[in-house]
């Protein structure tokens, strides 16, 4: 697939997804869906990490309400049922870490794809804000899942009610995202966050993306069954072999990713 509303570059197993409409402060259109849909999927096929950020001095501003392309505006349940669904579910399922670099605003539907991600960092010239109620709409793209989730029932009614901007500090504090850096350092950051995720046991990791996820769902008793199993998945690949072997060997692991 060629992209226009995107790029991707793989390089050291890192592959960076890259929201590439900087004059729209990267609106979410039809095309752009369809594409960052298609580099997920792809994505384990290049790397063993993959980073979404944007392009220029916006994650996401969201929806683009100007995108007519396919009644996006004028069908907004087909648009969240055929085109939002799928790209949240490419980036959900991907069975390598992702990692949503927020360089930048993440408004409405922005914000949350930002949140589907495995471990959401943002700089500190990002902010997050639910957007919807200012256009009549209730929070989507995963909004109404993730955020209770994240930083409880009070905190995320309140975002959705007053739509106030939640600063990446805040985000933070609450638990919504993972961590913080400064804007001047943001990029050499998350890219070495990247690599050190890239060079890690990456079936491993797959499978703790897997048993933390099904916990939301699982009872005690469950949670503690996956865990033997997918622990016993892990006893059997090259990379806990490495793992004891050079903890042992008092040296770091070099993990093959197998």
């Amino acid at each position: 697939m060629e992209y226009s509303a995107i790029t991707v570059d793989a390089r050291d197993d890192v592959v960076t997804i890259t929201l590439n409409r900087p004059e729209k402060m990267n609106a979410l259109s039809t095309q752009m869906r369809a594409e960052v849909t298609h580099a997920f999927k792809a994505a384990p096929d290049m790397g063993r990490v993959a980073v979404l950020t944007g392009a220029g001095r916006a994650f996401c501003s969201g929806q683009d309400l100007s995108d007519r392309s396919s009644g996006a505006v004028l069908d907004l349940e087909r648009t969240l049922r055929d085109e939002y669904v799928p790209m949240l579910r490419a980036i959900i399922d991907c069975p390598i870490p992702t990692i949503a670099a927020v360089n930048g605003p993440a408004a409405g539907a922005g914000a949350n794809l930002a949140l589907v991600a495995d471990v959401v960092m943002a700089s500190t010239d990002a902010y997050f804000v639910q957007a919807f109620a200012r256009i009549g709409l209730i929070p989507d793209a995963g909004g109404t899942w993730f955020l209770p989730r994240q930083i409880g029932l009070a905190r995320a009614m309140g975002a959705a009610l007053f739509t106030d901007k939640i600063t990446a500090q805040q985000a933070a504090d609450w638990g919504m995202i993972y961590e913080v850096a400064e804007a001047a350092d943001f990029e050499g950051h998350w890219r070495g966050r990247a690599l050190q995720l890239a060079t890690g046991p990456t079936q491993t990791y797959g499978h703790i993306k897997a048993a933390l996820r099904a916990s939301f769902d699982n009872s005690l008793e469950q949670q503690l069954e996956l865990e033997a199993k997918l622990q016993g998945k892990c006893g059997l690949t090259r990379d806990f072999t490495e793992g004891v072997v050079a903890f042992m060997e008092k040296r770091p692991a070099a993990f093959q990713g197998r």
